[in-house]
């Protein structure tokens, strides 16, 4: 079986405050099958920088509505060390979501560079700040 490449984000909501505000851009990258979730997990970090995993379960209802139309397989890709190292990185006093994501899109290109004998030998993540500014300089605002 082919996997495509394997990806996390760290989305921090100040207050501790879950949002449903990225729930239905996931969603849609999730119905567009362009990728396929692996794992969301909620963390909260303390003011002392205390960090606890909070389970769907234990989220206020309100916000857990708003994350009901993502659907995937939720695997536990993310272990309790994971966690930890990612919390560590949100600001105290701030809650976040950790989402782990298959891009599916990529899978037939993964298999092509396979079948064609290649490897990926590097796979980084551009920042965004530097991809926009780049665009800008080049004229291409969107």
């Amino acid at each position: 079986m082919t996997v495509g490449p394997v990806e996390y984000l760290v989305v921090a909501f100040p207050g501790s405050r879950f949002t449903g505000a990225i729930a239905p851009a996931l969603a849609d990258a999730v119905a567009s099958k362009a990728v396929r979730i692996l794992d969301l997990t909620f963390v909260q970090r303390a003011e002392d920088g205390t960090i606890q995993a909070v389970e769907l379960d234990d989220l206020d209802p309100d916000d857990l509505v708003s994350f009901e139309p993502v659907e995937g397989e939720v695997s536990g890709m993310l272990n309790s060390e994971d966690i930890r190292m990612l919390g560590e990185r949100v600001p105290p006093g701030s809650s976040a979501a950790l989402i782990v994501w298959e891009d599916l899109w990529a899978v037939p290109l993964a298999e092509a560079v396979r079948a064609s004998g290649g490897q990926v030998i590097a796979h980084e993540r551009i920042p965004a700040e530097v991809a926009e500014a780049a665009a800008s300089a080049a004229g291409h605002d969107s």
